[in-house]
């Protein structure tokens, strides 16, 4: 269980990609509330365009409507006198009788504001309504008459429906008989046409919301998909790294088991052998004191002489595991012992090339050059057959490179490539990439043999004033 949390945990890569994907949400975020935005301001005028029309609609018919009836009875009114009053009474008769649908009729108000005609609403007959008002305070009957002092218009107003007595939004068309001093009109309800609009609008909502649900839905599923996948390489990845791991930790201590047997060798071949001799040497010389021979001075110098030898090559050894000269000096001056030590144990003819550098080489870079020169010479001597060695180190504005060529067998090829699968060569590489820098091994242009190539970066190098307080201007 404790295996599966560590692997689900999510690493600093997959911790960016999340912080990554925070613009990702709030832009499609923004898209949704865009796009509903839009909806609604597009879906918003077509409903008003809808309502425009269908208001049109009535008002075109209750226009019919008033004409229809003005026609009915233009020719009484066309043939009267302006106080004949049995014409007014079979006009006002006429239009009492023009009752149509479940709420229509028409209505008659002298420029009073006495009401003439109203059939459906008779308690209203003979009373002066100039200042009645709706629930939203609109003088209807003074709008009304106003309208038909100027010919003829609409208008839209809350009034109580005849069926229920409930006040309901209407819309009244009104014309004038300016002889007799009438107003004539008729009006239609707008309930269907505001519940057709408010149906409408509703509509649009729920699709406006049903398109923002199905955005946010994608783009969840865009976003867990991204981390599912996102987890599933976290967790390869890291079950290669732990393969790698275990693979490079066995490599180390492969490397210190060999580093651990060579130093063994050395002192079981070198120092051990040398002691053995002193000690002889040194018993030689106590008998024959004991026998008070006068030559007992000359195995006593031998053993002197050998315990020097056990000396330097305790000093050899100790060179080989960290040379002194590599902290007291710089890289430059380590190798060039290093190259004349390979040249006078081995009398392979050696060259060394460098130039003083402007910046100095940080420890880490001159470790690891220092290494790697080390390991090539090694292998040099133990396979290349060479007769030549040609050092080569020096700094330049890209880093710094260091190259090591001889004229040996060099190493076998693939596609024209050498290749090795030696340990000593996959140390130097990784030491090389640890450092960001370049490892190369290829054939030298003329002749057999071997060239390596090292190159480590510019941020490997130190300024001359990072630390010329402590130690005094020398090559890297």
């Amino acid at each position: 269980m404790r295996r599966l949390t560590e692997l689900l945990r999510p690493s600093y890569g997959q911790k960016l990609s999340l912080l990554a994907t925070v613009p990702l949400i709030a832009a499609v975020a923004a898209i949704a509330v865009l796009v509903a935005h839009q909806s609604r301001a597009l879906a918003e005028r077509e409903i008003r365009a809808l309502e425009v029309q269908l208001l049109e609609a009535k008002k075109a018919e209750l226009r019919n409507y008033v004409t229809q009836a003005r026609n009915g009875f233009y020719f009484i009114y066309g043939n009267a006198a302006p106080d004949d009053q049995d014409a007014r009474d079979q006009v006002a008769q006429i239009l009492s009788a023009m009752i149509y649908g479940e709420e229509g009729f028409f209505f008659v108000y002298d420029y009073d504001g006495y009401n003439v005609v109203s059939p459906r609403q008779t308690e209203r007959i003979n009373r002066n309504w100039l200042d009645e008002t709706d629930s939203e305070g609109t003088p209807v009957v003074a709008s009304l008459l106003d309208i038909a002092r100027q010919g003829d218009g609409y208008l839209t107003h809350l009034w109580p429906k005849p069926s229920s007595g409930e006040e309901a939004r209407m819309i009244t068309y009104v014309t004038s008989f300016p002889s007799w001093r009438w107003a004539v009109g008729t009006g239609v309800f707008i309930d269907d046409v505001l519940a057709t609009v408010a149906t409408a609008r509703a509509e649009v909502e729920a699709r406006v919301q049903q398109t923002f649900i199905y955005i946010m839905a994608i783009a969840f599923a865009a976003l867990l998909l991204v981390f599912l996948t996102g987890m599933v390489l976290n967790i390869r990845e890291r079950r290669l790294a732990d393969a790698k791991l275990k693979k490079l930790t066995q490599r180390v201590l492969d490397a210190q088991e060999e580093e651990r047997g060579r130093v063994a060798r050395e002192l079981h071949d070198g120092i051990s052998q040398i002691l053995v001799g002193v000690r002889y040497a040194l018993d030689t010389a106590r008998r024959k004191l004991d026998r008070g021979d006068p030559t007992a001075a000359d195995p006593l110098g031998k053993g002197i002489e050998t315990l020097g030898e056990a000396i330097s090559e305790v000093r050899r050894i100790s060179r080989d595991l960290r040379p002194g000269v590599l902290d007291d000096l710089g890289l430059g001056p380590a190798i060039k012992t290093l190259t004349e030590e390979f040249s006078a144990r081995t009398g392979i003819e050696t060259g060394f090339d460098t130039v003083v550098f402007r910046n100095r080489l940080d420890p880490e870079a001159k470790i690891a050059l220092y290494r790697i020169a080390q390991e090539a010479l090694t292998n040099i001597e133990r396979h290349a057959s060479a007769t030549y060695v040609r050092v080569d180190i020096r700094g330049h504005k890209r880093g710094a490179t260091l190259r090591i060529e001889d004229n040996g067998r060099g190493l076998p090829a693939h596609g024209g490539m050498p290749v090795s699968g030696g340990l000593g060569l996959r140390n130097m590489q990784e030491r090389v990439e640890q450092l960001d820098g370049t490892f190369r091994i290829f054939p030298p242009g003329n002749g057999p043999g071997t060239v390596i190539e090292v190159s480590v970066p510019l941020t490997h190098l130190l300024s001359p004033t990072s630390d010329s307080a402590k130690a005094p201007k020398v090559p890297a």
